[in-house]
């Protein structure tokens, strides 16, 4: 494998730390510019901004990459759930999401219908990305008995009156970023 800080003056220590900084840390450009300036380092924040163009999807790339590996166990353990309608272009449509037991997305699709076979194929897309998992938590829709009957595995579903606040929860980024745009115009933009 090629380095990717081959053609780079400074040491990839401290683009890692740059890059981490500004990622991580809920600062400004100029402001790791200044925390850097404090340690002896003396970088521009056009240079930062580089650095994070260049570098950051890498380094995400790996972070991801380690956390998949160190958290195989549980992603297999509990999945949750859930849809809820958004408009694009005037129309109805549904936004299917599955969480896992943190809260983060795992995987989202989008269909005009709330039935059995969008739920199936929901279910089927989310078992072939990540595997079967222990314990599934929907809310008490009919599509997803259905389409996990279908499949075989409505023995791991749970709903319970408030199991499924994980993936509740999770829509409401998604809503915060949907009000001011006053409701989306293509799939692309969802």
């Amino acid at each position: 494998m090629r380095n990717p800080f081959k053609y780079f003056k400074t040491s990839p220590e401290i683009i890692r730390l740059t890059v981490m900084m500004y990622g991580r840390l809920p600062l400004s450009l100029l402001q790791v510019e200044d925390l850097l300036h404090e340690r002896g380092i003396d970088i521009s924040y056009e240079t930062i901004r580089a650095w994070w163009n260049r570098f950051g999807p890498m380094f995400a790339a790996d972070i991801r990459k380690k956390r998949a590996s160190q958290m195989i166990f549980h992603m297999q353990s509990r999945r949750h759930l859930d849809e809820v309608f958004v408009k694009i272009g005037g129309e109805n449509h549904y936004l299917w999401r599955a969480v896992d037991h943190e809260g983060e997305v795992l995987e989202s699709y989008v269909t005009k219908t709330r039935d059995r076979k969008a739920a199936l194929k929901f279910l089927r897309k989310i078992m072939r990305q990540y595997g079967r998992p222990k314990v599934i938590v929907t809310d008490k829709l009919r599509s997803y008995r259905a389409a996990m009957k279908q499949i075989g595995i409505q023995h791991l579903q749970k709903t319970d009156r408030w199991l499924n606040n994980r993936a509740e929860n999770s829509h409401q980024p998604f809503r915060r970023r949907e009000r001011p745009m006053s409701k989306f115009r293509s799939e692309q933009s969802l």
